[in-house]
């Protein structure tokens, strides 16, 4: 189990490189991640929902993500409470209280969980949660050291040097544990180092000696790996030199609420594309493309955009030729109005939409799962693939002219299907398999051309929708880069890096 001093301490990306590099000995290997709190998801192979750290964990091990990798998923709605996934399904809305009382009927699905996957992969890499450090959270812990014990797994600590503390990091979260959990950890990685490590030797031989527990490895500071994020939104934006060529500019903004903003990695990977979050407080700058996101709570996060000016700004950018886009909530804000007559994503009502497409939402509490594939309706009809995640219903006259034509399929919402002996195979074959079905249309294309809204997340990730998208937002001659090719490289990078720089020998010999 790969336990944090800190949230962002790089848990998620050491369990994905573990699992490239066991992978790629012939063991047969999963991820696992008992509770998790994010609002970045993927729909798995058995139409649940789980972590998109997880899903990406199980394309670097090569298996289909499925619900048991992630059997506890934590959405907040608020500053207190949050959306309660198990094993893959909406259960409940909670807040923190109620929920610390529910933990131990959660504990039984992560301990069915980990059952399942001990009886089918020989190896599995746990990934903690936060801190085990949080001690106000030590009774009913389900998510580190709780989970730990309870399973008899070993541990290793790992801190972010970039942070600074390192070393206050690593004695003080050992020291907050109890004997029988202090003797669980084996050692320490630490993560993001820059510089000479010969100049941090003497720490590391003062952290041996202070703890007894050895230093398995100095991980170096990765730039530019293009891996999805679990939760927050990413450190670095890519600047990438389009070397003369001409460049779009993207902006989006940052809600309080923004979910699944993986579906704009591949825009900061792209060299022509000037990509930029617009936080709270701040001007948006002159855009040629402004999309809203995702949101888990539709009406919250609309009235932050109208309070930042938003509103004004998106009137300004179309008047001038602009173009907008909206993905999932952000297609549900550009309606005429998003009603919530149950309380799902807050308290029961309805707010007035942005107004630019005439329809409207009802936000329901069944939850829509899915994976997709289809065209957009763009010229050449490029191919899409993605997943849906949303609660809510939209209906209205805009929705006549769709935005895509899609056929559902199966995968793992990663634009990954399972395929022989459980590897992801190319997804060529698939999308035209696909295209074949019986299509139902997504999303609304405004009349005059300057707005498309849609339900489907990862709208960007397929190569030629990706240059079409580009196209039609006024960037002509787009390059084509294939986002999925790259997160396969930055596995593999990563997985060469920690096979340099970490101990395999003795971290994997903990390892029963």
């Amino acid at each position: 189990m790969i336990q944090g001093t800190t949230s962002d301490a790089g848990k998620s990306t050491l369990v994905a490189g573990l699992c490239r590099l066991v992978r790629r000995a012939g063991v047969k290997v999963a991820p696992f991640k008992p509770q998790n709190m994010a609002l970045n998801s993927a729909v798995t192979v058995d139409g649940g929902e789980i972590g998109r750290a997880q899903a990406l964990q199980a394309i670097a091990a090569g298996i289909a993500a499925h619900t048991d990798l992630n059997p506890v998923l934590l959405k907040p709605t608020s500053d207190r409470g949050a959306q309660v996934i198990i094993h893959g399904r909406a259960r409940m809305n909670l807040d923190a209280r109620a929920y610390h009382d529910y933990k131990p009927v959660a504990f039984e699905a992560v301990l069915a969980s980990y059952a399942r996957l001990q009886s089918n992969y020989d190896a599995i890499f746990v990934e903690g949660a936060g801190s085990p450090a949080e001690i106000n959270l030590r009774d009913r812990d389900i998510a580190n050291m709780g989970f730990a014990e309870a399973v008899d797994c070993p541990v290793v600590l790992v801190a972010d040097i970039d942070r600074g503390g390192v070393f206050a990091h690593l004695t003080g979260t050992l020291a907050c544990l109890s004997e029988t959990e202090q003797a669980r950890v084996v050692g320490f990685i630490i993560n993001r180092f820059r510089g000479d490590v010969s100049l941090l030797k003497p720490g590391l031989d003062w952290l041996e000696a202070k703890t007894g527990k050895p230093v398995l490895g100095v991980v170096p500071y990765l730039h530019g790996l293009t891996l999805d994020a679990e939760d927050m939104l990413p450190r670095e934006l890519r600047a990438a030199d389009a070397g003369g060529k001409p460049r779009l500019r993207v902006v989006v903004p940052a809600l309080p609420h923004i979910s699944n903003h993986t579906d704009f990695d591949p825009l900061r990977a792209h060299p022509q594309v000037d990509f930029e979050y617009v936080r709270s407080g701040t001007t948006p700058p002159p855009a040629d493309l402004i999309i809203l996101p995702g949101s888990k709570n539709v009406q919250g996060d609309l009235a932050f955009l109208r309070a930042q000016g938003w509103d004004a700004v998106l009137q300004r950018h179309l008047r001038y030729g602009g173009k907008v886009i909206g993905i999932c909530g952000g297609m549900q804000m550009l309606g005429r109005e998003v009603a919530d007559p149950h309380g799902v994503e807050g308290a029961p009502g309805s707010v007035a939409g942005l107004g630019w497409l005439d329809y409207a939402t009802t936000l329901t509490r069944d939850k829509t799962l899915k994976n997709v594939s289809g065209t957009l309706a763009l010229p050449g009809a490029p191919q899409v693939i993605g997943y849906e995640i949303h609660m809510g219903e939209t209906g209205g006259p805009a929705l006549d002219a769709p935005a895509l034509r899609l056929a559902e399929q199966l995968g793992d919402g990663n634009g990954n299907a399972e395929g022989k002996n459980g590897e992801n195979d190319d997804g060529a074959d698939r999308v035209n398999a696909a295209a074949a079905q019986h299509t139902r249309p997504d999303g609304a294309l405004s009349a005059d051309g300057q707005i498309l809204a849609t339900y489907v997340h990862g709208l960007f990730d397929t190569p030629a929708a990706c240059s079409a998208l580009l196209a039609w937002s006024g960037l002509a001659d787009a390059d084509a880069i294939d986002y999925p090719a790259m997160r396969e490289a930055s596995l593999d990078r990563l997985a060469d890096t920690l096979a340099e720089h970490v101990d395999l020998a003795r971290l994997f010999a903990t390892i029963r």
